[in-house]
């Protein structure tokens, strides 16, 4: 009997070390990008605005249930697809990332109408960004589909910035271009979908939210006088 504790009690500490050592190589963007389905996500990562911002970060919500659910489970998960099963192709990849989670960084962000637009933060105030994302996020969450920061700002990490803007923005500025800007992506992939996806898919000036037509105007989002250079 007490030799097979001794075992069972090794047992356990060589696991708990071999945890506590694979947690942060496994936490490190280069580990994601060692799987050939991520890598695509992981060069477009690296190129992004949030190219400073882990992978884990973003994808694993924080708090024990986030780690076991969105780290441990799902990270078993993908390796036994990858050896066991037939891996997803990258532009058919689907991951979410909890509205909570950006709002742990960006949280100011719903306070963009209610402050005068000269007190702004310097990325919001040189666009003249004035949509109200508090709003936005209590009609998602009326909805009840699961939407949130990810249903209009789902490419800013993993896609590609289109006519020249310096920062992928969400799609629905492409109304205003004279030629259409199709991604480089296989048509009718998740990831083409998501894309295309864009502001006037609610902004069509015919669905209502509150009894009110939805704008499909610039100014509805943006100040008149900061549109004209930064979209044409």
């Amino acid at each position: 009997m007490g030799k097979s504790l001794t075992l069972i009690m090794a047992t356990l500490v060589v696991l708990a070390l071999g945890g506590a050592a694979a947690i942060p190589l496994t936490n490190q963007p280069t580990f994601c990008a060692s799987c050939h389905t991520i890598k695509p996500a992981y060069d477009s990562w690296t190129r992004s605005s949030h190219k400073d911002v882990t992978c884990v970060d973003c994808h694993v919500r924080p708090g024990i249930s986030g780690f076991i659910e969105d780290k441990v489970l799902a990270g078993l998960e993908d390796v036994a697809i990858t050896f066991f099963g037939s891996p997803t192709e990258p532009h058919n990849l689907q991951s979410h990332v909890s509205t909570s989670v950006c709002l742990g960084c960006h949280r100011a962000i719903l306070r963009v109408n209610e402050v005068p637009s000269r007190d702004l933060p310097p990325p919001v105030k040189e666009v003249g960004l004035i949509m109200d994302h508090r709003q936005h996020m209590q009609a998602f969450d009326k909805r009840a589909q699961g939407e949130g920061c990810t249903t209009c700002h789902s490419r800013v990490v993993h896609g590609a910035p289109i006519k020249d803007y310096p920062i992928v923005i969400p799609r629905g500025h492409v109304k205003l271009d004279d030629q259409p800007h199709p991604p480089n992506l296989p048509e009718d992939s998740l990831l083409w979908k998501t894309t295309m996806a864009d502001c006037m898919r609610c902004h069509d000036g015919k669905q209502t939210h509150e009894g009110k037509i939805l704008s499909d105007r610039c100014e509805t989002c943006h100040l008149p006088d900061k549109i004209g250079g930064f979209l044409f």
